[in-house]
């Protein structure tokens, strides 16, 4: 809410999409905001595919989505308990499948052009310093999604 507050004037007037805390999006709503996106946000607890049916992600078309901002992989008590009673009906294939690498080119071959996302587990408060980095860079100075990736990598 900050960032959306902070970068109000600069294209956020055009944004849509769920607050978790708010309500938890349908899988209906999840591919709704994914199939009319030209950017998609992802900022939550966890491993993003956990949130998503991975049948449902795989068939979908995703050409229009130029760049999708994956600021994922916390953990906390409830959301560790959350993904393991998810993980207990999964095979270990597909829990690999939801993996940083494995999402990336799931996300690719649905159309999506560009994937900015994380490799390994974070913490709430280092995400948020990367979301106010890349939505600095992004919308108010208007930098390129590779020189932002290479300001985020320093």
């Amino acid at each position: 809410e900050e960032i959306l507050e902070k970068y109000h004037d600069l294209f956020t007037l055009q944004w849509e999409g769920v607050i978790g805390n708010v309500c938890v999006p349908s899988q209906a709503e999840w591919e709704q905001l994914l199939t009319n996106c030209s950017a998609f946000l992802f900022y939550g607890m966890e491993r993003f595919m956990s949130h998503i049916l991975l049948n449902r992600l795989v068939a979908m078309n995703i050409p229009k989505c130029h760049l999708m901002i994956l600021l994922d992989l916390v953990r906390s008590k409830q959301s560790y308990q959350r993904i393991t009673n998810s993980d207990i009906h999964k095979s270990c294939l597909h829990i690999a499948i939801e993996r940083p690498t494995e999402t990336a080119m799931l996300l690719s071959l649905t159309g999506v052009h560009s994937i900015i996302a994380n490799q390994w587990y974070t913490t709430l408060q280092e995400n948020a310093e990367r979301l106010e980095i890349l939505s600095k860079n992004l919308l108010s100075i208007g930098r390129t999604t590779g020189q932002t990736v290479h300001i985020l990598q320093m």
